[in-house]
């Protein structure tokens, strides 16, 4: 049996080390196309759209306006007809499943990222993250923070500002600090999309 690397502890949800040098140098890979990426000039669409296939998986139709900051980026899996909005931040330590038709406010930051409550394994640097899923059609408002483990179900609505914490079902309206269910929007209406 293999003794597994720091890299797959840390897909795996494990404890791992973020000093580990392919981890640093798979973080320097991600910095530079996101640097690349927030400074191309207006217009320049196939290079924007080769630079994002390089790298997350996100289909051809995704829409991410600059600046953009990921730490991994080939964690991070976009569908269909999804639009990121200004200063969107995605800490891609573990999964980050984005659906199809999702809408990200302008500021919206996705923390897969989590770190021991205790202080003294903190202090060893170690970290571990927790899968997040936006399921389809979901909108973020903006500044929202999406915290790691966290599912939104397919067609909600988070409020601007909101501090995601916990699960959020499908087809609700949810806000706050932390965010908790609002109300629930109705199938078929315009604002359930």
């Amino acid at each position: 049996m293999s003794i597994p690397s720091e890299r797959e502890k840390m897909v795996g949800g494990q404890l791992y080390d973020p000093m580990d040098p392919q981890l640093i140098a798979d973080r320097l890979r991600a910095c530079m196309l996101c640097y690349e990426f927030n400074n191309l000039p207006p217009g320049a669409i196939a290079r924007a759209t080769a630079i994002l296939e390089e790298l997350m998986d996100a289909h051809e139709s995704v829409t991410i306006n600059a600046p953009f900051r990921c730490d991994y980026g080939y964690n991070i899996h976009i569908g269909r007809n999804t639009f990121l909005n200004y200063d969107c931040v995605i800490l891609d330590i573990a999964a980050v499943k984005i659906g199809s038709n999702v809408l990200l406010g302008p500021g919206v930051h996705v923390y897969g990222a989590t770190h021991p409550m205790n202080a003294a394994e903190r202090y060893k640097g170690i970290e571990s993250g927790k899968a997040i899923s936006i399921e389809d059609h979901v909108w973020v408002g903006g500044r929202a923070v999406i915290c790691p483990g966290v599912t939104i179900g397919a067609g909600s609505v988070i409020g601007a500002g909101s501090v995601v914490t916990r699960n959020i079902p499908a087809s609700v309206f949810a806000a706050g600090n932390p965010c908790r269910v609002i109300r629930t929007l109705e199938a078929g209406t315009e604002e359930a999309l």
